[in-house]
């Protein structure tokens, strides 16, 4: 089991930690043009498409949920079934965004702030990369499927095939054709395709099987449909929670000063990069699950789940220890402010202590969409948001107003995974039980 759960988290902690040098690798080539204008636009940009895109991760969680259960079952009819549905609708939101991208745009850069050569560029940065939709959801249906199907290392090349060819078209449209951020967004157009077709060539030519021309009346059947679109729409209501936890946190943090909104952004990298990691054993988690859900084996979903978490414990102490002990090297590396470092050495104890709290939660998260468990994923999520992480804030702001954030945020970490471990014993250990009481 060890050596299985490493199999598939290994691939997918590599995929992730590339998007993070990505972004540092664009901040770099827009650096060193004459004006800074240039970094702004892309921030600003890129904000805009981090609200669109994540709110549409539910297309790869919900997928990888349905695939593994069909790989387990093996199933191969249906797994094409679900790749049909998954990459179809993909495509549609994509399209969908792009044929509704002037009211987007207009909404979205309304509502930011920045100067104007800031919002002149941001603007035509989004006019541009909003293109790349169809390519960049479509991919979330890809990789969702390779996950269910047990396949992390297709994921892998593609998201880092994705981010090389971001870095060789940026740089050829920003320095050779002199595009400023415009060319850092032509460069992103070209790269989410150019993965999207990798993805396609490498699953199609090992899964021949479940890429044969769909059976449309399969696929669009209705009963079939109304549990995909029941999943995805809770999955979807559980990542909007998650959207505004956080947006808050740094809403609330600017309202302390741009001192302390500084410390903040530089504290919660440290809370981005443990996800990153732990993320890797969530995606083997959802393809564990998935499969051993479909192959109706309790007895393996359940050592699964023990395995997964001694990993999770395990990975959640080391960073803890890392931030104790390398915390403030750590700041330094992010930035010389003397200002900044001086506010965030307060809260760097809260960089200890969230790993610990919180690792459980994204261990949940992938069980539950490995078992298509969506309704419980957003119960779990709505009360640890709406009656956890908002109550703890309020209740604290006014003694220890930034203590007071950090303190709801790891209490909203820390109850969804109680509140997940509890609803665990019906939503995914139950419906087995269920099964073979049959």
């Amino acid at each position: 089991m060890n050596r299985r759960i490493l199999s598939l988290a290994v691939p997918n902690i590599i995929s992730n930690v590339t998007v993070p040098l990505l972004g540092l690798v664009d901040m770099a080539l827009l650096g060193h043009l004459e004006s800074e204008a240039y970094l702004g636009a892309i921030s600003l940009g890129g904000m805009v498409f981090n609200l669109l895109y994540w709110g549409f991760g539910f297309l790869r969680m919900g997928t990888a949920g349905f695939s593994a259960q069909a790989f387990g079952k093996e199933d191969w009819d249906e797994s094409g079934l679900v790749m049909a549905r998954s990459l179809s609708l993909g495509l549609a939101i994509g399209i969908g965004l792009i044929l509704l991208r002037t009211p987007i745009g207009n909404l979205s850069f309304g509502l930011l702030q920045g100067g104007e050569d800031v919002l002149r560029w941001g603007r035509s940065y989004y006019d541009i990369r909003i293109f790349a939709a169809p390519a960049t959801i479509g991919t979330y249906a890809l990789v969702g499927w390779s996950v269910g199907m047990q396949n992390t290392r297709v994921p892998m090349a593609v998201t880092v095939l994705s981010n090389v060819l971001n870095i060789v078209f940026s740089a050829i449209f920003i320095y050779v054709f002199d595009l400023k951020s415009d060319g850092a967004a032509y460069g992103t157009v070209l790269a989410q395709y150019g993965g999207l077709i990798l993805g396609v060539y490498a699953l199609r030519r090992k899964y021949a099987f479940a890429w044969k021309w769909p059976d449309w009346g399969k696929v669009l059947e209705r009963v079939a449909l109304k549990r995909y679109f029941s999943v995805n729409r809770d999955i979807f209501i559980r990542t909007m929670c998650l959207i505004a936890v956080f947006n808050y946190f740094t809403y609330a943090s600017a309202g302390l000063g741009d001192t302390l909104l500084a410390a903040n952004a530089l504290l919660l990298q440290f809370t981005y990069f443990f996800s990153y990691l732990i993320d890797g054993f969530a995606f083997a988690a959802e393809a564990l699950a998935g499969r051993y859900m479909g192959e109706g084996n309790l007895d393996k979903v359940k050592q699964a789940v023990k395995v997964l978490f001694v990993w999770g414990l395990g990975l959640s102490l080391a960073f803890s220890g890392v931030y104790a002990l390398a915390g403030e090297g750590i700041l330094s590396l992010l930035t010389s402010n003397a200002k900044v470092l001086q506010a965030a050495h307060p809260y760097l104890i809260w960089t200890w202590l969230i790993p610990i709290l919180g690792f459980a939660s994204y261990l949940w998260d992938g069980i539950f969409i490995g078992a298509t468990a969506g309704r419980q994923m957003m119960l779990s999520m709505m009360v640890a948001s709406l009656l956890v992480f908002f109550p703890v804030y309020f209740s604290l702001k006014g003694i220890w107003p930034n203590h007071a954030l950090w303190a709801g945020l790891s209490a909203f970490l820390f109850a969804r995974g109680v509140l997940q471990t509890f609803m665990a014993k019906v939503a995914v250990y139950g419906k087995l039980e269920a099964v073979q009481s049959k």
